[in-house]
């Protein structure tokens, strides 16, 4: 019996705020269903070259009462990075909060708009120790 991976699914409130913070990530839309019937709209977001590695974001029309405050629950969602300082440096002057900061140079984590933990790892070996990632303290929840 085979396995195929096919996506990670994470219901959003707002879909362009959230398109707009996995693009910050470097995500592409790869495709998009709408349902008038089911009133929603999927958006799957991928790294570029990698359309069969992607995330859905549900958005429903008329809201989501149901949805958790904070997703923490889920667990998260990892990528691999070519340089974790630049990619943070980048994330934090567009309004994010680098929750967990790469202190050792491999590891960080971000939230996204609807809580989503977002794990962000240094491809290879870790970057040397630098400011100001070294000093910086965790802030909320990652």
């Amino acid at each position: 019996m085979g396995l195929r991976y096919l996506h990670t699914m994470v219901r959003v409130l707002d879909l362009e705020k959230s398109m707009a913070f996995y693009r910050l990530l470097g995500l592409e839309e790869t495709r998009r269903y709408d349902s008038e019937e089911g009133r929603f709209t999927l958006v799957f977001m991928a790294p570029p070259g990698q359309p069969e590695c992607p995330i859905e974001l549900t958005y429903n029309w008329d809201g989501d009462p149901g949805l958790p405050s904070d997703s923490r629950h889920f667990g998260h969602i990892a990528y691999e990075v070519d340089d974790i300082y630049e990619l943070c440096a980048h994330l934090q002057a567009n309004g994010v909060t680098i929750n967990r900061p790469p202190r050792d140079g491999r590891m960080a984590f971000v939230r996204s708009p609807d809580n989503i933990s977002i794990e962000l790892l240094q491809k290879g070996d870790p970057l040397p120790p630098a400011e100001p990632w070294v000093s910086m303290p965790n802030t909320g929840h990652w």
